[in-house]
């Protein structure tokens, strides 16, 4: 069901000096920034040969990743992203499993402008799962 990875997200405490770290420091294609209100996130896309990195940081102050950082200071992986052909299908199948997706299970528009959905950590080790149709 699941197809390739296509980001893993880190949430960061400082925007800037994380693009700085990965452009300068590691010598990454760092994409610009871009808001995401429906999300309470601004996000930076780092590209690379086989996926992405998707920095993220909070934008207001409900943002979801205000509250990972409080816990975590220092920042640190949020979640990992794997790419689905049909959400709809991935969700019922995931649900008729026992499987949790987060919010009313209704697919909302992600940063590449396509469905996603959110399956709660507690399902799947600990580990909070995006799912984006391609």
């Amino acid at each position: 069901m699941i197809g390739r990875l296509n980001h893993v997200a880190i949430a960061v405490p400082d925007l800037d000096a994380a693009v700085a770290l990965y452009r300068d420091a590691l010598g990454a294609d760092v994409g610009a920034p871009q808001d995401e209100p429906d999300h309470g996130v601004t996000v930076v896309f780092i590209t690379l040969p086989n996926t992405k990195v998707e920095l993220l940081y909070p934008l207001g102050e409900t943002s979801p990743i205000a509250g990972f950082l409080e816990k975590n200071p220092s920042g640190g992986i949020h979640h990992i992203c794997y790419e689905v052909q049909d959400i709809l299908a991935a969700r019922d199948r995931l649900t008729a499993q026992g499987a949790r997706v987060l919010g009313d299970g209704t697919p909302r528009i992600g940063a590449h402008g396509k469905p996603v959905l959110f399956l709660h950590p507690k399902d799947f080790n600990g580990t909070l799962i995006e799912l984006e149709e391609v």
